[in-house]
C-alpha cells in the first residue's frame, strides 16, 4: 500500500494522511477535460502581428454587467512552451462556481521570448482584465492569479515582483488580490531554478526575494519529490512569508513530482483533493460562495469527456 501525506506549512509541519493504492491504476484525463473556452480576447500585443489572448470561461448566465470575481491562470512550460489548455479544465470548474476563469497567453522562448518577457505579459493580463472590468464583468477588487511551474512563477511575480513591468507608470494597477499557485519556481536565485536564465535581473524577479510585508493572500501546492524546487527552500519562503505578515498556506504531497496537480499527471483523487483546497481558500476570501462541488462536478466533466472522445471516436469511422 502507497501513502501520500498531504502536510500543511504553517508555523509547524502538519498533515493529514490519505492512502492510495499501487496496484490501481491513477484514474487520469486530459487536463481540458474536454472542455473549451467560451470566448477568446486579445489583450495585449507586444510585437506587431503577436496578438496575445485571454481564454475565457464565464459562469453559466453570466452578463457583462454583472462585478464577478476573476481568476488569471497562466500555463506552466519552463518559460521555454506550453499552453492555456492546461488549465481549461480548472478554469471550468471555477466558471461552474461562479467566478469568471481565464487562462492566459504569455510569450515563451519559442518567441524568443525571455522570462522577464513572461512576467510582463501576465501583469499586462491582470492590467487589461482590470481595464476592462464592466466590459467582461469582472470585479476589479476580486481578480486573482494562478499558475502552475513557470506559470505558477509568472503568477507569484506578478503579485511580488513591482520591478518587472513594461507599464510601470500605468495608472491600473496589475497586481492580483490573492495568488493561487501550482510547485511554483518563485525562488530564482543561484541555489534555485533557472538562475542562468535570469542571472542579470535575478533579484528583481524571484519571488522569494521580493517577499515583504502586504502581499496578496497566497495558497501553495507542491509534491515532496519535486525536482524543481526542493522541500527548503519552500519552507523557507513560507517562514519568510510569514514573518513579513503575509497569509501563506503551503500544502505538499509526500512523495509527488512535478505537476503532481493536473488530473492528466497526479490523477482525479489528488485533483479533487487539491480543488478542494483551492475552493476553500477562494471561499475564505470571498471570490465564492457555499460548499465545494469539485466530487459531484468531476464525475460530470469525466462524463462529458468520455462522450466527446466516443463523438471524435466515432466521427473517424
Amino acid at each position: 500500500m502507497k501513502y501520500f501525506l498531504l502536510f500543511t506549512l504553517t508555523l509547524l509541519l502538519t498533515g493529514a494522511i490519505h492512502a492510495q493504492s499501487d496496484k490501481v491504476a491513477r484514474e487520469k484525463y486530459s487536463w481540458t477535460l474536454g472542455y473549451k473556452p467560451d470566448e477568446l480576447i486579445t489583450f495585449y500585443t507586444p510585437k506587431p502581428d503577436m496578438d496575445l489572448k485571454l481564454h475565457v470561461f464565464y459562469p453559466e448566465g453570466h452578463k457583462r454587467s454583472n462585478e464577478t470575481p476573476c481568476i488569471v491562470f497562466y500555463f506552466g512550460g519552463g518559460w521555454s512552451g506550453g499552453s492555456p489548455d492546461q488549465f481549461y479544465g480548472i478554469s471550468k470548474y471555477l466558471a461552474s462556481r461562479g467566478m469568471v476563469a481565464i487562462s492566459a497567453q504569455y510569450r515563451t522562448k519559442k518567441q524568443k521570448a525571455i522570462p522577464r518577457d513572461c512576467v510582463e505579459d501576465g501583469r499586462e493580463a491582470i492590467r487589461y482584465v482590470r481595464e476592462h472590468a464592466t466590459e467582461i464583468g469582472v470585479d476589479p477588487e476580486r481578480i486573482a492569479a494562478g499558475g502552475g511551474s513557470a506559470g505558477g512563477h509568472v503568477a507569484a511575480a506578478v503579485g511580488m515582483c513591482p520591478q518587472i513591468d513594461v507599464h510601470p507608470n500605468s495608472k491600473v494597477s496589475s497586481i492580483p488580490d490573492a495568488l493561487v499557485l501550482f510547485n511554483p519556481v518563485y525562488h530564482n536565485g543561484p541555489e534555485g531554478y533557472g538562475h542562468s536564465r535570469v542571472t542579470d535581473y535575478w533579484r528583481e524577479i524571484s519571488p522569494y526575494h521580493n517577499i515583504r510585508e502586504g502581499l496578496p493572500p497566497t495558497i501553495v501546492f507542491f509534491g515532496s519529490d519535486d525536482h524543481c524546487i526542493k522541500l527548503p527552500l519552500i519552507q523557507a519562503f513560507q517562514t519568510d512569508m510569514e514573518k513579513a505578515g503575509n497569509e501563506c498556506v503551503t500544502h505538499i504531497y509526500d512523495k509527488e513530482k512535478h505537476g503532481f496537480f493536473h488530473i492528466s499527471k497526479g490523477g482525479r483523487k489528488i485533483f479533487e483533493d487539491v480543488m478542494n483546497k483551492v475552493d476553500g481558500f477562494l471561499v475564505e476570501h470571498k471570490f465564492l460562495s457555499g460548499e465545494s462541488e469539485v466530487e459531484a462536478w468531476t464525475a460530470k466533466a469525466i462524463e462529458h469527456y468520455k462522450a466527446e472522445r466516443g463523438a471524435k471516436q466515432k466521427s473517424k469511422k
